[in-house]
Parts: C-alpha cells; structure tokens; sequence
C-alpha cells in the first residue's frame, strides 16, 4: 500500500500525452501489477486496457506481459470473452516471435549473446503456450463450453502433465459435469507436497485441495462432510497466514504472497454449507465476516436473508401451516373437544412482528434485517438496460465461442429470487403493498423459473386478500397458472444441441426442495383451488368454495386433507431459492 501510494503521488494517466515510452509503461505496468496483488482489478484492469493499445513499439517478452496480466484479470473478474481474445492475440505474438528468431538464426550463429537471447525467448513461448492452454481453460468453464474446454483440458495435460494446476483444472471441469468422484479422485492424485509454496507462488494449495474437496461434497448433497473439508481449509489458511506472517518480521515476503488469504472465499462457503444443514445462526455469522470484502455482492445479502429466514421459521411454522397464531387474531381458546372455542381478537395483528425496541440495522438474524439485507441486493444489482446493451456489445466480439453472456443470466436468476424473497419478508412484516409490488415485479420476469413463479402468485394473492381486493386475488388463485414447478432455468448452452447437459453450471448441484413444496404440478394445483376456496369463502361464496375443495380432494385422491378456515386466508408461504451454492474451486 506505502508503494502503491508514493508511486500515485509522482504520477498520473492525465499527466502524459502517451505510452509510447518505454520507461513511462514499464511504470504503469508495475503500477498495475501492484492494484493486482492488492485485489484492485478494477483499477488495474483500467491501466492494462491503456497499456495494451501501445504494446507495438515494445519487444515481444513486455507485451506477453502485459497480455498475460490482462488475461488473468479478465478471468477474476469473470470476463471470459474478453480473456479469450487476447488470448488470440497472444498467440499471434507468439508465432511471430518463432519466425523472428528462426530469420534471425544465421546472423546470429557466431554470437554467443544472440543465441542465449534466443533461447530464452523460445523458452519464454513454449512456457507461455502452456500457460495459454491452461488460461483458456478456465475460460471455458466460466463460459460453460464443454466441447471446446475438453479439447483445451487435453493440451494442458500434453504441455504441462501431471502437475497440480493441471489435475485442478481437470478436477473442476469433471466437478462440473457432475462426475464427482472423478473429480475427488484427480485432486487426489495430485502431488501438493512439491508445490514451492504459498511465499513464493502466492498460492496455497493445500488449501485448494480442502476447499475444492468441499465444493465436491457440497454438490454431492454430503453437506456435514463439506462444511468439514471447509474447515479444513480454513485451519490450513491460518497457518498459511501466520508462516507469512512470520516471513514478514524476519525478512520480508513477496508481493504475490498477498492473494494467499482466502478466508474471506473460505467464510463464505462454510456459511452456505451451514445454511444447508440447518444452522442458519452459524451460517449468518460466517456471511457477515464475509461482508467485509464481498460488500457489493447482491449474492451474498440474498444469502444473508436466507439466513433470517430460516432463523425465524421457527416462530413462523404455525402460520406455515394455515393455522391461527397467537399474535394473530386468535386471542385465546377455550374448552376442549366439541366444546372448543375460538375467542377472535378485535383487531387483527397477524403479520405483525414486535421488536424489542432494537434498531433493524443492528446485524442480527430477524426479519427486519433481512428486508434491509434484501434491499442492498436488489439495489446492487444492474438495471436490465445495462445488461442488454452489455449483451448486445459482447454478442458482436464473441460469435465464434457460441455462447451467451452468463452474466446476465446469474443476475436475472438472483434478481427472481431477491424478489421472492423479498415479497415473502413483507408479508411476514405485514407491509402488503410492498408485498404486493415485489410479487408483481417477479411475475413479470422473463426469465422466471416455475417454481418462483409459482409462489409469486400465492404471494400476491395473499397480498391482495389483506388489502381487502379479493376479486384481484381470486385471478392469481387460477390453477391454470401453475405449468411447472422446477427449480431453475436452464442455461443457454444446455437448451440446444446434442451436448445437452454435458456441462451443468455449479448452480445447479447442491439444491435441496424443502419437504414442503410441491413436488408435481396436480399437488401445486391442489393448493391453489384450496387457497381459492378460502378467497370464495370470504365473499360468501360458499358453493363455489365447496366445489374448489372436491377438485383438491380429487386431484389428491385422499379426502378429509384439507379444512376451510373462513375466519383465516393463509395461502401456501414458503421460500424457494434456486442457485444457491458455494465458491467456485480455487
């Protein structure tokens, strides 16, 4: 930080007219480098773009740097159409240099000088075409390009065998299409102990292998094992953390050493592997300790919901279940049997929620902090205008790859379930408007799964019937409106040709149908006509409610399963989250 500062105060972009220098870019470069290993990449994204359109006048070992940088950071900030490119670029570079030094080879035969720097510069590309492959891989599997990523995944085991950054690689991609114990068994046979270590590389790779086992297992449905394997790595990362810090006293480290940390990556698994297995006050903990680097991640203030959610379902299940609670407008009951009576409240307060006189900004597991958490979400995310010109401007660089923007794809898949959620917690708060217009603006998605769908017209319609527009509520009741009930949209790339499913994303692995959600259309349907009987018998119509209750029973085969309460309208409430998941592997 002390380099970075002294090296801004003496210099600036404004400041000169061109790169063209070759001091001057030999500056920005380390500039750049140094917003690397602090985790600024957006800054030195910004000098390596300034940087990469005056690489002509520079010898070739300078602009392969600068395209590898380049490279590197387009990948960490998930730009693999960008990355791809310049790795075309690079490979150009690369073939020009092989025929310089091959012209060159007679002038330069006598010369003893010539042919070290010769040698060095075919060694430099024949290392780079290794690098190239391996770059390219990763670009692929952000890109979920099965085809072309096998074909990559080949090269980098003929160019750089049986090393552990190419058995990783080989590891994610297999993880990825869901061969899970090929996947365990590739990062098993990868040899960590010859790695030169976290000092020199920046890199721990015992870390890796705990954290990518956990990523398997949390894919596998095998949560306890996952949250295990994550601690793993987390004991492994501090002790990575204190030799460094050790280093630092006596003699000082590296700079690349700064990236070593992953705690934060660490944190953040381990609170959705916790959330998994029915800890969300642990999982909650875990999500706000990765608040402090991930602050602008819509992903993760949905996450942190989710965990108030869960905390509070407890308190919530009686209305789950449609049954009358006692801050709702049951005031007592009285008697037993046939005896039993309802004594009803004279106002009813059932979606009201007390606080204890605490500020709802106070991190802790209640719904009021998970409508601020849902809040920062939706607002983090970017508008749908700045994703189709994104798209639009990416579709014209990226024709030959075949694939689509997956960007705008995770944000609209976040944005449906913000939304859900969102809807969910106002109702809970007893802010039906609001309830209301987060419900409408998830119906009105395009990209929306069936089972979001689904519960955003049950939120709706709830939302209506507090409002007292029954005959508005009665038309998001319609059985017709529920066709599906899946739990996610299928990417682009899986939608067409015979490849189909090849390459599942990661989101797709590790979901979990809560056992109350139904789990075919006919039971989704039942629901609705039932909570449509309901809405028919607050009008009084109690024909109709009775002719909504036979089709339940006859789509159930199972009569006496359902009862109307005519004093209580409390549809199906429950949260559906597709894509949740943890970490890519390291």
């Amino acid at each position: 930080a002390n380099a970075l500062e002294a090296f801004t105060v003496h210099t600036s972009m404004e400041d000169i007219d061109g790169l063209d220098d070759v001091e001057n870019s030999l500056l920005y470069y380390n500039q750049a480098i140094i917003h690397y290993h602090m985790r600024q990449y957006s800054e030195a994204i910004a000098i390596g773009e300034r940087l990469y359109q005056f690489l002509e006048p520079f010898e070739e070992k300078f602009a392969l740097a600068v395209c590898f940088l380049l490279v590197d950071l387009y990948l960490l900030t998930y730009q693999p159409e960008k990355a791809l490119h310049l790795l075309a670029v690079l490979e150009k570079l690369s073939v020009q240099g092989n025929n310089k030094n091959g012209k060159g080879e007679s002038v330069n035969s006598a010369n003893k000088d010539g042919r070290n720097q010769k040698a060095e510069f075919i060694g430099m590309i024949e290392a780079a075409k290794s690098k190239m492959h391996q770059y390219k891989v990763r670009a692929y599997i952000q890109m979920k390009s099965s085809k072309a990523c096998k074909r990559e995944i080949k090269s980098v085991m003929n160019t750089a065998g049986n090393s552990a950054s190419s058995l990783f690689l080989k590891s994610n991609f297999e993880y990825l299409r869901g061969n899970y114990r090929k996947a365990v068994k590739l990062l098993n046979s990868s040899n960590i102990a010859e790695h030169p270590g976290a000092i020199k590389t920046g890199e721990c790779v015992r870390c890796m292998f705990w954290n990518n086992l956990g990523c398997i297992h949390f894919a596998m449905g095998k949560h306890n094992l996952g949250i295990f394997y994550f601690k793993k790595a987390l004991q492994e990362n501090d002790h990575t953390c204190a030799q460094l810090g050790d280093a630092k006293q006596f003699s000082g480290i590296p700079m690349c050493a700064l990236l070593a940390n992953k705690r934060y990556e660490l944190l953040y698994n381990c609170g959705i592997q916790l959330l998994h297995i029915g800890r969300p006050l642990a999982a909650f903990d875990c999500l706000m300790d990765a608040v402090q680097v991930y602050h602008s991640n819509p992903g993760l203030w949905l996450r942190l919901a989710e965990c108030c959610i869960a905390a509070n379902k407890g308190s919530l299940e009686q209305d789950n279940k449609g049954l009358p609670s006692k801050k709702g407008i049951v005031q007592a009951i009285v008697g037993q049997g046939y005896h039993r009576k309802i004594i009803l409240a004279s106002q009813s307060t059932q979606n009201t929620i007390y606080s204890d006189g605490q500020s709802a900004a106070i991190p802790v597991a209640s719904m009021e902090f998970a409508a601020i958490c849902l809040r920062n979400g939706l607002v983090l995310l970017p508008d749908h205008q700045q994703q189709e010109n994104k798209a639009e401007n990416g579709s014209k660089t990226t024709s030959q790859s075949g694939s689509t923007e997956s960007g705008s794809e995770n944000s609209d898949a976040c944005r449906c379930s913000l939304l859900a959620c969102s809807a969910y917690v106002a109702l809970v708060l007893g802010d039906n408007l609001m309830a209301l217009n987060h419900a409408e603006k998830l119906l009105h998605q395009t990209k929306l799964s069936g089972s979001l769908k689904f519960l955003g017209h049950l939120y709706a319609a709830e939302a209506l019937i507090s409002l007292d527009r029954i005959s508005e509520a009665i038309g998001h009741l319609n059985p017709e409106n529920v066709t599906d009930v899946s739990m996610g949209v299928l990417s682009s790339e899986q939608d067409q040709g015979p490849d189909k499913g090849d390459l599942e994303p990661v989101e797709s692995s590790g979901k979990q149908t809560p056992l109350c959600y139904p789990s075919t259309v006919s039971s989704a349907r039942a629901i609705m006509l039932f909570n449509l009987g309901s809405a028919y018998c607050l009008r009084s119509e109690y024909e109709k409610a009775r002719k909504c209750l036979h089709q339940v029973r006859f789509i159930l085969a199972r009569p006496h399963t359902a009862t109307v309460h005519t004093y209580l309208f409390k549809p199906f409430r429950c949260v559906i989250i597709p894509n949740m998941t943890v970490f890519r592997c390291l």
